[in-house]
């Protein structure tokens, strides 16, 4: 398997890394690619709040203009071992074991594997994106500062939360009103995410660790 470099959610937030079996792991071992997030024992977990319970999203970048990325997340199960304080420098890695095809990342020609790279986003949501806005958030250019990114983010929730028809605006509760996301200035304590590299094809090794299988939720 290959880790990614650690990232923090913030100077004095979570530490976590991604982990990545080209030929798959378990019940997808040679048929998909699984990815998983780890969370890691970090220097300010003393006063963090555990269990980790935010929304993590992979994307797997098509380098093509096309831009046809690929998108999926999940929920963390608090109930896991996975998303406690860890004890050790790791906890045991926890995410989506189908992520890819094999079969479409083996193509020749396709999108997401130039020069024997690929490129996978990691991003942690800590203030419930609408799910219809993660495709605008990974379709945006990642050399762009991020408080410019979460600007930009902000601007297209309250351009989609202006088209929404509102006939009988007295009458909508606050559990219907459109969605409008209220974002720091600051990206880092928002939206933590890294862009790590996977150069080569290496085969991924076997360990006796097993990622625990998380099921996808809606957000």
């Amino acid at each position: 398997s290959i880790y990614s470099p650690p990232f923090y959610s913030s100077p004095t937030g979570y530490k976590m890394r991604a982990r990545l079996y080209l030929n798959g792991d378990g019940n997808a071992r040679r048929t998909h690619m699984s990815l998983f997030f780890v969370l890691m024992r970090g220097p300010n977990d003393a006063i963090l709040k555990f269990p980790f319970n935010y929304k993590v999203t992979f994307c797997l970048y098509d380098q093509t203009p096309q831009q046809r990325h690929i998108i999926d997340s999940f929920r963390p199960d608090i109930k896991s071992n996975s998303f406690q304080r860890p004890r050790s420098e790791m906890n045991i890695a926890s995410g989506i074991p189908k992520f890819f095809p094999l079969a479409m990342i083996q193509q020749d020609g396709n999108p997401y594997v130039r020069d024997d790279t690929m490129f996978i986003k990691v991003m942690v949501d800590f203030g419930d994106m609408a799910k219809t806005l993660l495709p605008y958030a990974l379709s945006l250019n990642p050399g762009l500062p991020m408080h410019i990114q979460q600007l930009l983010i902000k601007q297209e929730a309250e351009r989609k939360a202006q088209q929404q028809p509102q006939t009988q605006p007295t009458q909508i509760s606050p559990t219907n009103r459109p969605l409008t996301l209220t974002l720091p200035p600051s990206s880092e304590t928002q939206l933590p995410q890294t862009i790590f590299n996977i150069m080569g094809t290496p085969n991924a090794s076997s360990t006796n660790d097993r990622p625990h299988d998380v099921n996808n939720t809606n957000p």
